[in-house]
Order: C-alpha cells, then sequence, then structure tokens
C-alpha cells in the first residue's frame, strides 16, 4: 500500500509540475512572426544577427562556410558582412568574441548559443521575446522582458522599436515603424530557424523528387492493377 500510495503521489506531482508549467509558458500571449521561409529571409536574419546579436551570442554549430554552400551567398559577402573582425577562418563556427567570463562579469550569466534555440523555444517564442522588452529601472540592465521575467539580456533593438515601460506605454520612439521593426525580428526568427534545422532547404528540394516518385509509382499501380484484375472483373460481371 505504501508503494502504491508513493507511485499516487508523484503521478500527481508530476500532473501539477506539467500543469503549473503550461500555465507559465501561457500566461503570456505568444505572436506568430510573418515571413517567407527562404534563402532571402535567411541571409537578411543572418546579417542582422551579425550585427546586433553576435558580439554576445554563438551559433557555433553553423559554420560561416554554409552559408555558402547553403543559401547561395558569395564567400567574399559572409567574410565581408557576417565575419566579425577577429574571425579569420572561414571554415569555422559563427561564435560571439565575448570571452565568458567578461558575460559573467558584465550580465552575471554567459549568454547561451541560440544554435537550437528554434527547437528548443520555437519560433513564436522567440518572436515574441524579441518584442516584449521594457524599461525597468529595479533591473542591472535597465530591462525586463515580459517572455522571459528577469532576464540579463538588455533590448539590444531598443534603437529599432523604442523604448516602453511595463504597460506598453512608449517612452522614446525607434528609428523604425512597427511593421518595419516585427519584420526585422521576423528576419531574426528565419535565421535561427535554419541554424537549428540547417538540412531545410536541401530536404524540401530532395522532398519534391520524392513526391514526384511516389505519385508516378502511383499512377503505374493503378493501371498495373487495373490490368491484372480486368479478368477477374470481367468474370464476375458474367462477360466471360
Amino acid at each position: 500500500m505504501k508503494i502504491l500510495k508513493r507511485i499516487a503521489l508523484t503521478v500527481l506531482a508530476g500532473l501539477l509540475f506539467v500543469s503549473f508549467g503550461a500555465s507559465a509558458d501561457d500566461a503570456y500571449p505568444l505572436q506568430n512572426p510573418q515571413y517567407t521561409m527562404n534563402r532571402a529571409t535567411v541571409i537578411r536574419g543572418a546579417k542582422l544577427f551579425a550585427d546586433n546579436c553576435m558580439a554576445c551570442h554563438s551559433v557555433s554549430s553553423i559554420r560561416y562556410d554554409r552559408l555558402t554552400q547553403d543559401l547561395g551567398m558569395p564567400e567574399a559577402d559572409v567574410k565581408k558582412e557576417i565575419m566579425l573582425p577577429d574571425k579569420a577562418d572561414y571554415l569555422m563556427g559563427m561564435s560571439s568574441t565575448m570571452p565568458p567570463a567578461l558575460a559573467i562579469k558584465m550580465f552575471g550569466y554567459a549568454p547561451p548559443d541560440l544554435s537550437h534555440m528554434e527547437r528548443y523555444k520555437g519560433a513564436n517564442w522567440i518572436y515574441t521575446y524579441l518584442l516584449s522588452f521594457y524599461q525597468d529601472p529595479s533591473r542591472p540592465s535597465g530591462w525586463n522582458n515580459h517572455v522571459f521575467p528577469n532576464v540579463a539580456m538588455p533590448d539590444v533593438l531598443a534603437p529599432w522599436g523604442g523604448i516602453v515601460n511595463a504597460h506598453g506605454q512608449v517612452i522614446q520612439k525607434g528609428s523604425m515603424s512597427l511593421a518595419k521593426f516585427q519584420n526585422q525580428a521576423a528576419d531574426i526568427v528565419a535565421f535561427l530557424r535554419y541554424t537549428a534545422d540547417p538540412s531545410v532547404f536541401e530536404r524540401w528540394a530532395f522532398g519534391l523528387w520524392v513526391l514526384g516518385g511516389l505519385l508516378v509509382f502511383t499512377i503505374s499501380a493503378f493501371f498495373l492493377k487495373r490490368e491484372y484484375w480486368k479478368d477477374v472483373h470481367q468474370a464476375s460481371d458474367g462477360s466471360i
């Protein structure tokens, strides 16, 4: 009986934990980024990520040369627009220049590698996170976030989207319209979707050939079946 009681309590605790986790995730409504997942979108996102995020965050699972192989971005453009000044190896992973010790000193935490963040949190979470910063003087960075409360990261995109308080009231306008800011954030999300699944375009191209082969096989099988069963159908309707 004691064993059954312990099992029941464990299951109940697990259910409560799952319920609490679900309510925490759903506490702030997530938005759906509007973008077309193609190479041009990902390249724009890569440039934005390099300019605004890679000083702190790495995507080390992606080598610089993959931007040429997968996306068709010229090597010269990758080296000029994506690679950081102290990164001379075209075959290395896209890593931040910030030493972890310095990051911990500045933010209290080492910024995470974002290579697989889209798989972990999803595109909607990342997009809403980028749009949900607000000014909070009580925080060390001066910023807080509705999706990730008490995050150590400051709002690096504030020059684009502007500064708001916790109630969404605009304190200072950004350099972009809301629509353009959302488009830029969506491009970054598209890039992180690519880093989490760099084979996406290759799979899509290969998938078309697979679907075409299945269609040819289905048509062939249909006519083959009709030929094999022709005599049976004729016998059943009395024509032979």
